[in-house]
């Protein structure tokens, strides 16, 4: 697979539906040791799921994620917040995303309001908008309720019969009503990977349906029965013609569009360098340096900072990989 609008795959960025969503601007990334949207500052509580009542009588905050996968904000001097609503109880069909300094956290599938709570929302946005300018805590959950609201609309009817599940522990399991199978929330692996010479050069790609002058990183899914190394090596060959190696894991980050896990890498090009190039995965590509990443001399646009690709490129350009 080749990278596409705002970076990396249709795993990581996959194109902006049709609803006049618009991608965020190329920034840098925030300098930090994980990319952003793998922050996290609440517990899962994964034992409470279990419970007739995981939030055990307290109130909880509850976020609403509409049909479009964006939900109510707040601007708190500038800065973004989550707009949560505060109930008495975990209200009917929520999913129930933990607890942080002993406050329950749940996420409801509903409409946009003008309001939440009797407090006036300053806007919708989605985690693409928002993924890097939210705080730890609110970062960490909305990557958690994206990514299960998704699985929750993608997977309404069992694989096995073809039956409506039911649902079950605070919105983390699907029963099979026919077999009693119990479906969990599924995660797909992609990896996306740097490709470098050694020295100061890397590879840059681009789709035709792109904006012109934007380029990421390559990046695909993980075959059934592949490494994620494996697919590394397969995929870079399959895009640009290129044999690599000494490929070191960098990190991943969750990536909810609809459920994948990019697991981000660098690798070394082994043998010639000439880029050979897949016509129906990649309109373009060509090695870039450091210096042109640097000064802006080189693409037109990166990815955005929301993006593991674009926290890759930054600490490779900054030496730091």
């Amino acid at each position: 697979m080749s990278v596409p609008d705002g970076g990396s795959t249709t795993a990581d960025n996959p194109p902006p539906p049709g609803d006049g969503v618009a991608w965020p601007e190329s920034s840098p990334s925030p300098v930090s040791a994980v990319p952003v949207l793998s922050r996290s500052a609440h517990d899962r509580s994964h034992l409470a799921r279990s419970l007739p009542d995981p939030t055990r009588g307290r109130p909880v905050r509850v976020l609403t994620v509409d049909e479009r996968r964006t939900v109510p904000v707040e601007e708190d001097g500038g800065r973004p917040r989550l707009l949560w609503e505060e109930r008495t109880g975990l209200p009917e069909g929520a999913i129930y995303l933990g607890e942080a300094d002993g406050v329950p956290y749940a996420a409801v599938r509903g409409d946009r309001r003008l309001t939440v709570g009797g407090r006036p929302v300053d806007t919708w946005a989605g985690l693409r908008d928002l993924g890097a300018e939210l705080d730890d805590l609110d970062a960490g959950l909305l990557a958690e309720a994206v990514a299960m609201v998704e699985w929750h609309e993608r997977h309404r009817f069992s694989p096995l019969s073809g039956a409506r599940t039911t649902i079950e522990r605070a919105g983390w399991v699907q029963r099979d009503p026919e077999t009693g199978a119990e479906l969990f929330p599924r995660t797909d692996p992609a990896v996306i990977m740097l490709v470098h010479d050694g020295g100061d050069r890397c590879v840059l790609g681009r789709q035709a349906v792109w904006p012109p002058g934007r380029f990421s990183i390559l990046a695909g899914f993980v075959e059934p029965g592949e490494s994620a190394e494996g697919a590394v090596a397969r995929e870079v060959a399959e895009e640009v013609g290129l044999r690599v190696t000494d490929i070191r894991y960098v990190g991943s980050q969750p990536w909810p569009f609809p459920q994948s896990l990019m697991l981000g890498y660098t690798a070394r090009v082994e043998g010639d360098p000439t880029l050979r190039l897949d016509p129906t995965e990649i309109e373009e590509a060509r090695w870039f340096t450091r210096d042109e990443l640097r000064s802006g001399a080189g693409p037109r646009a990166l990815p955005p900072a929301v993006s593991i690709a674009r926290h890759i490129i930054d600490r490779w350009v900054d030496g730091e990989l």
